[in-house]
């Protein structure tokens, strides 16, 4: 058990899927998400995830929205501290180019680190197809622009090929990894299932365990026990209760955590500590 060490969270605001008609309290629009990230800046998060919507409220790979939010976002109080990761998804879109454009943003614009899921994978309904060059392409695009790849594992297979990555020099040291369990067709949240994961993963690795719909809470205190930090919010969860009958908010969810690493007496690490870890400039 971690008892005592310092703990990091990252926010996964809104996500490809979540829409106001499933949860009221989704951040869909550029206002909506920058008043959830203050909030949880506010709280003492320290990463957030972020996925644009158009203006039909659809996901999106167009840079232009992204440069928005980071602009806004860095303009925050702290904001400069805080790490800004955003997708690259590919269950709408599973080619490089599209999904490669928000890798292009510089300036103040520019974010720290960019989502990299290291396999293909069903989830509940749809699926989510990340072929090997594709993943290859990413990786060497975040190299070569010094965004560092936020890496999505939610089994062993994809904790294997971290390792992979890391010999053929599309990775390097220190790897930030968050450790997804619950979705159908992936690791589970019991404490075998995961530690076949982190077994598999390079040495070294910054982790966050992440929990999907009704596992969050459990997984997020497998976090607590074992790894460096949690990843919570929306994105993955949008019930508050394992009855479904109160809606979450991102800022109810940070809150919930911080309340869980508190009996964990485990404080929250500052934003300039996490980035020294992970071995990036303010």
């Amino acid at each position: 058990m971690l008892v005592g060490k310092p703990l990091f969270i990252n926010l996964a605001c809104t996500g490809v899927i979540p829409g106001k008609a499933m949860n009221r309290h989704v951040p869909i629009n550029h206002n909506e998400i920058v008043e959830d990230v203050t909030q949880a800046m506010a709280l003492g998060v320290q990463m957030v995830h972020l996925h644009a919507r158009d203006a039909n409220g659809l996901q999106t790979g167009d840079p232009e929205p992204y440069g928005r939010l980071l602009e806004a976002i860095r303009g925050l109080p702290g904001g400069n501290e805080l790490i800004v990761c955003v997708t690259t998804s590919g269950r709408l879109d599973a080619g490089f180019a599209a999904r490669s454009r928000v890798l292009e943003l510089d300036g103040c614009a520019r974010p720290d680190m960019a989502s990299l899921t290291l396999s293909s994978m069903n989830f509940a309904q749809s699926a989510s197809l990340n072929a090997p060059d594709t993943i290859r392409q990413l990786a060497q695009c975040m190299l070569e622009r010094g965004i560092r790849p936020e890496l999505e594992v939610f089994d062993v297979g994809m904790a294997h090929f971290a390792g992979v990555l890391l010999k053929e020099g599309l990775l390097q040291a220190p790897l930030y990894v968050n450790v997804l369990l619950g979705n159908i067709a992936g690791a589970q949240p019991d404490l075998i299932q995961l530690g076949a994961i982190l077994g598999a993963l390079p040495p070294g690795c910054i982790v966050a365990i992440a929990g999907l719909g009704r596992f969050q809470l459990g997984a997020n205190g497998l976090g607590l026990l074992v790894a460096d930090g949690v990843r919570v919010g929306l994105e993955d969860n949008l019930w508050f209760d394992a009855a479904r009958q109160i809606a979450a908010s991102n800022t109810s969810l940070v809150q919930r955590v911080i309340a869980q690493a508190t009996l964990f007496e485990r404080p929250l690490l500052s934003r300039s500590e996490l980035r020294q870890r992970l071995e990036m400039e303010c």
